[in-house]
């Protein structure tokens, strides 16, 4: 990755998945979608439909420099607040986005013909679904391919970019993937991060932890892991110790981690790659 790579977020709203209710897919998917582009999640928020919570994310999303997805509560029943929390973070009022408005009866008029019923442009359950297209007054929209009713994008005044995206995964994922490929592809880099480690039989972490940080002093590019485990089925207990970043400092920093354990006599496993 390049210094102007930003950082990836994540927030995912909703009751549901605190309680138990849902089960949450999505960060397993958006880690699998950035990986694909040699992305990776810097970090991720799960959050109940508490406005003043949701607003609070938001707003700090919006002050750093990071592109942060948001998904879930972007309906409009009462228990979705998203919009309404977006525009407050903001500072801007909300407002039905033209675009939206055209899709959106666009949609409804074609589920109008489908079942066999006029299309009332006025009618009230019309006007409550056109809520889904108010969004904060300087937000751009982002197509939704499964049926219409779109998502939006804002920009914070620290240049924090949130998109906002809708909570089935079925309509989430491929809007992901296509403001990804559309806005960030000069961010790609598939094949130039890595992760390299061995499995480390028997050690303990703190005796481990001096080369750790001098392998992270010598080679400031990459970053150290390490994954103990006590009852793995096929290695029993051990460290999965390595490194991770840009394919050259993170090859350089491994044979230097390497070296200090087998220096240390260390007994020494598997060793993983992982791109």
């Amino acid at each position: 990755m390049t210094l102007t790579t930003p950082r990836f977020g994540a927030l995912i709203i909703g009751d549901e998945i605190l309680s138990g209710r849902r089960t949450d897919k999505h960060l397993p998917k958006l880690i699998e979608i950035l990986a694909a582009r040699g992305l990776a999640l810097s970090y991720v928020h799960i959050v109940g439909d508490d406005p003043a919570d949701i607003s609070a994310l938001l707003a700090r999303a919006f002050a750093s420099a990071d592109v942060v997805f948001s998904l879930g509560g972007i309906g409009a029943t009462p228990d979705d607040h998203t919009r309404q929390c977006a525009a407050a973070a903001l500072g801007q009022a909300l407002a039905l986005h033209p675009q939206a408005r055209a899709l959106i009866l666009e949609r409804i008029r074609d589920m109008s013909v489908q079942q066999g019923q006029p299309f009332d442009e006025k009618h009230p359950d019309t006007l409550r679904r056109l809520q889904m297209g108010v969004f904060p007054e300087h937000a751009s929209i982002i197509p939704n391919p499964y049926n219409r009713i779109p998502g939006f994008s804002c920009q914070g005044p620290g240049g924090g970019m949130v998109h906002f995206f809708p909570g089935f995964p079925v309509m989430a994922w491929p809007m992901i993937e296509a403001v990804l490929d559309e806005q960030y592809r000069s961010c790609f880099a598939v094949g130039a991060w890595i992760e390299r480690s061995v499995i480390v039989y028997g050690a303990m972490e703190a005796s481990l932890t001096p080369l750790m940080e001098q392998t992270e002093a010598a080679f400031p590019g990459a970053k150290v892991f390490s994954l103990p485990s006590v009852d793995h089925p096929q290695h029993g207990k051990h460290i999965d110790l390595g490194v991770k970043g840009p394919v050259a400092d993170a090859d350089a920093a491994y044979v230097f981690l390497l070296q200090g354990l087998r220096t240390a006599g260390c007994q020494l496993g598997p060793e993983l790659v992982r791109r």
